[in-house]
Order: C-alpha cells, then structure tokens, then sequence
C-alpha cells in the first residue's frame, strides 16, 4: 500500500461516507465500492491488478482496507456484507473538511483502540494480511446462504422457522396449513401442553420485499394480553416497522430479518435434527483470522 498517500485514503473514506450517507440503511459492500468508483475515479495505480493475482484489481482491496481505522472508529458498520455510515460517522463527514482531517482523526481513534488491545500488531499504514480476502470470502458466504432462503418455498421456510423454534426448546402446537394466508402460521408455548402463558403466535413472511408499518400492525392486532409476537420477514421491516415495535409496551413482539434467523440457526444448529438441517445445511470452514 505504499503507493497509496494518507490524502488518497482519506479521499476514498470521504467519498464512501458521501455514498452511504444517501443510503441511511447502509449498502451491499460491492455496491458500495463502485459508487466510490464513480465518485472517486482509481488511478492507473488503483486500476491495475495485482501482479502476482490476475484478475484481482487493486482499487477494491484498497478501498476495504481504507475502512479498517473507520470501523474501528465506530463510523461504519459492516454486518453480513452491508456497510452502514453510523450517526457519528456523519458528524465526523461534516466535522473534518479535509480528507487528510478525516483519515487522521480516524487514524488517531483507531492507534487508541490497538492501544486496548495487546495481541494487535502492525499500523494502520500495513494491511493485515488476508484482511480483504477474508472479509470478501465472508460477504460471498452470506450472500448465498441468503440466496439460498430466499429461494426455499413458503411452506418450506416456515418449516424451517418451525425446527429452530423447536431446537431452542419451545413446543411448536400447530402450523399453518397450505391456504390462505390468516395471518398466524405457528402457535407454540414453553410447555408440552400449551396450557401455560404466555402463548407464542408467529408470523412467518418469505418474501424479498421489506414489512411495513401497516404489516406489523395487522399481526399485532392479533396479539392478545397473554401472547408473545414473533414476526419473521425474509426481506426484513422498514425503519417505521421497527420504530412501532420498540414503542410497544402492552404487545411484545420480536422481528427477526434473515440475518438474526441466520445468526440463532447458527447458534442452535447442533440440535437441530438432519432431517430439518437439510433446509439449511451448513459446513465450518476456518479461515486465518487477521488481526486489525
């Protein structure tokens, strides 16, 4: 990265910002990377590929490293391969004019978080090795398995929502049959009868669209006093969706996007039976971690 100056970088972390901050619920990785093409033309340098990796250009690697000091400066999220300009990532935007204020600010707050953490070696100016490709691999990983649950029919998925219900230990009572939709699709509780409260009614929506407000409002409105919500939406809530059901507070209702269902199946994968795992079978691979 020696050809890369400290104004470049900072150049490439303004533009990423300016990009993200016209996308308040962040942006795939790759998507990301080419607005700041378009915002930030790479130069000959950038252009080129790797000598030793044909076909690996250098301006994405680039890029990924410049976010390593943002990240850790608590101005970019990246989960599952979308990276998100948090709320003080665009103060800092607005802040530090330069592109050189920019990345020295972040340099500054990332040398202080090396400082808490003893195991970390090198600088900011050296990137970790197999930082991008790791990061890259990770993105590839989620993108199909969200692909592949897109993909499952809705009887499947809700199949699916129904075994990891059942691996984290709740009794699942019924499912909905295939028909018109009403609104519930399974009623499970903490005990083998069902006779105790609070009674679990979950709505399951395979679909690649986001839950609105009025969505999340016509299940809540089937919440009763001793019930527990959970709504699962593959496309996940819009913002409004997600503001009304923090503010409940008489209907508890839980939302979980694909990549919480993802996470929790993960998480309980080990008692989950073969027969259900093949809905969304999984292997380990291990990768050598790089420390940034």
């Amino acid at each position: 990265m020696a050809s890369i100056t400290r104004r470049r970088t900072g150049e490439l972390i303004q533009a990423l910002f300016r990009v993200l901050s016209e996308h308040p619920e962040g942006l795939p990785a790759n998507a990301a990377i080419a607005e700041v093409e378009a915002k930030a033309p790479p130069t000959e340098f950038e252009r080129a590929d790797y000598p030793n990796r044909p076909g690996v250009r250098r301006f994405d690697k680039i890029v990924r490293f410049a976010t390593i000091a943002p990240v850790k400066a608590g101005w970019l999220t990246k989960e599952k391969g979308r990276w998100t300009l948090t709320a003080e990532g665009g103060r800092a935007l607005e802040r530090h004019a330069s592109p050189e204020a920019l990345i020295g600010e972040a340099a500054r707050r990332y040398r202080e978080w090396r400082q808490s953490q003893p195991d970390v070696q090198g600088d900011e100016e050296e990137a970790p090795a197999g930082y991008a490709t790791l990061e890259e691999a990770e993105e590839t990983a989620w993108s199909e398995v969200r692909e592949h649950l897109q993909r499952l029919s809705p009887y499947d998925f809700q199949d699916l929502v129904v075994a990891l219900l059942e691996a984290m230990g709740y009794h699942v009572h019924w499912k909905a049959p295939p028909g018109p939709d009403l609104g519930i699709d399974i009623l499970a509780s903490t005990d083998p009868l069902g006779t105790s409260t609070p009674r679990i009614k979950v709505q399951v929506k395979n679909r690649i669209d986001k839950t609105a407000v009025d969505g999340l409002r016509a299940f809540l409105a089937q919440l009763g006093e001793d019930d527990v919500g959970i709504f699962v939406s593959a496309g996940g809530f819009t913002r409004d969706a997600e503001v009304e059901a923090r503010q409940q507070e008489r209907r508890r209702v839980t939302l979980l996007d694909l990549g919480k269902l993802f996470d929790l199946w993960v998480e309980y994968y080990t008692r989950i039976p073969d027969s259900s795992r093949n809905l969304l079978p999984l292997r380990p691979v291990y990768f050598l971690s790089a420390r940034v």
